[in-house]
């Protein structure tokens, strides 16, 4: 799983032109997913996201996690993050998970991040045309790929 995490003051997202959910301070949270993962890339990366320290503390030092400062998620599923642009200029998308895996793991991933964050998140919706607005804070923009734990 690739996840590229920002934190922001305030995001959202929109489907046929109606918010789908919004959120204030927090991460918003794209997420990619190849075949390849598992429920292990699922708690391993849900904790790493609450548990990343990216929130100033008190001397303005990134600090504090999701936790610390009761902030907020909006996760939505982005398959492109697994795009290969090695040959050619037109990416190839053949490593993104096809949706009778994906769906069902983005549900995991989004109860797994309730169950660590310990309130419910925003979610876009799996396979929707999507518009995402955000206010990237800092700006803060982290990309973490569970494959790459070691």
């Amino acid at each position: 799983m690739i996840a590229v995490i920002q934190r922001v003051s305030e995001s959202s997202v929109k489907i046929e032109g109606k918010i789908k959910a919004e959120i204030g301070l927090g991460l918003m949270v794209l997420l990619g997913i190849e075949d390849a993962d598992s429920q292990e890339d699922i708690d391993w990366l849900s904790k790493k996201i609450v548990n990343l320290r990216i929130f100033p503390d008190e001397n303005e030092v990134m600090n504090r996690s999701l936790l610390d400062v009761n902030g907020e998620i909006l996760l939505i599923s982005q398959f492109t993050l697994h795009a290969s642009t090695k040959k050619g200029n037109r990416p190839s998308y053949i490593k993104a998970a096809k949706p009778d895996f994906a769906i069902p793991m983005y549900e995991k991933m989004i109860g797994a991040l309730e169950t660590d964050l310990g309130r419910k998140i925003g979610t876009g919706e799996f396979g929707a045309d999507m518009k995402v607005s955000l206010i990237n804070d800092g700006p803060v923009t982290i990309v973490i790929d569970s494959k790459n734990r070691v």
